[in-house]
């Protein structure tokens, strides 16, 4: 009898199938049956609330979860107002846009990502066919690219006039020991003052649960600001950024992405909904995890730790239960720290995000 020298990933693939289907009984295999009396919940960053307004009204008359994950953040990736996602993102050290993207689907527990993805406008979509048409969880880098170049997606400069504008000053203004200098203004104007500080951080989250009591969720983000060239934070990482299962919840993560990925924050979360804690409770456990961690690092890592002896960075999490109920907790609490939220009681709208220190 002769022997084939290999086989291909298609009967690989195939004859695995067929051997789990002969082996378990259709009583045998498991579905998540939806909660009963489920209320369509979108919980999100502040600004998904844009996003939210343009499909609650779907979601409510029965729309897919995924679906309305993916919308929400394509509204942001589209706002060149919005540098913190997609077109007009704050670019990396070499003034690239890089842009990091994931979505997950509670029911079929799958999931896709890219990251590191240049010139593609809605990396969303690109993450929901890693899910949908290939057998992989993440595609990063040129990989991403060329990907989407093959399902149709078209090439677009994302560097606006703004944020190049933006990342000249950054460069200008690193060094004094350096040959750069900034433009001379106008002798009847003056040049808007540099500030001493830019803001680094930024990514739009959506968790979704649906009428129908189905879960999903969805991120997107430029990352952070000026970054090392090919950086890859939380948000294109699943269990950290974001995380869904539609046994337990739904959560996800904006902030400082090494902190979320070295607590697989959001993973834990639903974890602990899983075990049967509230939604702000388990993520003020995740945020007692992360300041324990953070202190930890700080024998290597000082800067980590403002003068107070706490983080010096905050993180956000954005959660929502099997149930409906949901919740925002932040590290740190300030006036304008707000989160996004929909529900049948209130619409689309914007609340406090509770503070893990008051």
């Amino acid at each position: 009898m002769s022997h084939p020298s290999h086989l291909s990933r298609r009967e690989l693939v195939g004859g695995a199938a067929a051997f789990s289907a002969a082996c378990v009984a259709p009583s045998e295999v498991r579905v998540v049956p939806p909660h009963q009396g489920a209320r369509p919940v979108m919980v999100g960053s502040e600004n998904a609330l844009p996003g939210m307004r343009a499909t609650y009204a779907g979601l409510l008359a029965g729309g897919a979860p995924l679906d309305a994950a993916v919308a929400v953040c394509k509204v942001a990736e589209a706002d060149p107002e919005d540098t913190s996602v997609g077109l007009g993102g704050i670019p990396n050290e070499e003034g690239v846009v890089q842009l990091d993207a994931a979505c997950m689907d509670g029911r079929t527990h799958n999931s896709g990502a890219v990251a590191a993805i240049e010139n593609i406008l809605h990396p969303i979509e690109v993450a929901r066919l890693v899910m949908e048409r290939t057998d992989h969880c993440q595609i990063f880098g040129e990989g991403a690219y060329r990907f989407a170049r093959m399902h149709g997606f078209p090439h677009v400069e994302l560097l606006t006039e703004a944020t190049r504008e933006r990342w000249l000053r950054w460069k200008e203004g690193l060094s004094d020991q350096d040959d750069r200098l900034p433009p001379a203004p106008p002798p009847s104007e003056k040049r808007a003052a540099l500030p001493t500080r830019f803001e680094r951080h930024g990514t739009i989250h959506c968790s979704v649960l649906a009428l129908d009591g189905n879960l999903a969720c969805a991120t997107s983000t430029s990352g952070l600001g000026f970054k090392i060239p090919g950086r890859v934070g939380d948000s294109a990482i699943v269990g950290a950024g974001l995380y869904c299962d539609a046994e337990s919840g739904s959560a996800g993560a904006t902030g400082r992405g090494e902190a979320s990925i070295l607590a697989c924050g959001s993973a834990m979360i639903v974890e602990l909904m899983r075990g049967g804690k509230a939604p702000k409770d388990a993520g003020m456990e995740v945020l007692g995890r992360i300041v324990r961690q953070t202190e930890r690092q700080a024998r290597w890592q000082p800067a980590l730790l403002g003068p107070d002896g706490r983080p010096a960075f905050d993180i956000q999490f954005y959660i929502v239960a099997r149930d409906g109920r949901c919740a925002g907790v932040t590290l740190k609490g300030h006036t304008r720290a707000r989160f996004a939220l929909a529900d049948p009681e209130g619409g689309p709208r914007t609340e406090l995000l509770e503070p893990y220190y008051t």
